[in-house]
């Protein structure tokens, strides 16, 4: 795999962006194609950009990203989302991301590269460690409201 094979998803298109919920959805399955669409709109304005991997015109693998100044950590590249569609899992596509994700944030002159990860998420967090990642905190979150935020 080479670095062509990563593409910058059109996300000012929501025919693109819809291309891309099936492996999302594997990922964020509590967003119907409707309000992963609206989500991706919102955290755009706020710099996010997908990247993804396609193979029979079939997006396989994606990662969503912006970045960020945080006091703790200076400037992050902060992965949100990276997603291999389970039939298509171990086939490198995630760690190539995760390759690109690193060198764009070096581009962008980061200071680090962040991401957060779900407990159960074992595959995950072995290429994590592998790419020399290291758990360094806790997420904490509280629900402040169940209001839909997709509208």
């Amino acid at each position: 795999m080479n670095k062509k094979d990563i593409q910058l998803l059109d996300t000012t298109s929501d025919r693109e962006i819809e291309r891309a919920f099936t492996v999302f959805s594997h990922l964020r399955p509590h967003l119907d194609c409707t309000a992963f669409i609206n989500r991706v709109r919102a955290q755009r304005s706020e710099g996010y950009k997908i990247v993804y991997i396609e193979r029979a015109g079939q997006v396989v693998a994606a990662a969503g990203f912006r970045a960020a100044t945080f006091l703790a950590w200076g400037k992050v590249l902060y992965v949100d989302d990276l997603i291999t569609h389970p039939e298509q899992k171990r086939l490198g596509f995630g760690g190539a991301l995760l390759d690109w994700l690193l060198e764009e944030g070096r581009r962008l002159q980061c200071d680090e590269v962040h991401l957060d990860t779900g407990f159960s998420r074992h595959d995950a967090h072995r290429l994590y460690l592998n790419k020399g990642f290291r758990l360094s905190c806790h997420h904490m979150s509280i629900q402040l409201n169940s209001r839909n935020v997709d509208a």
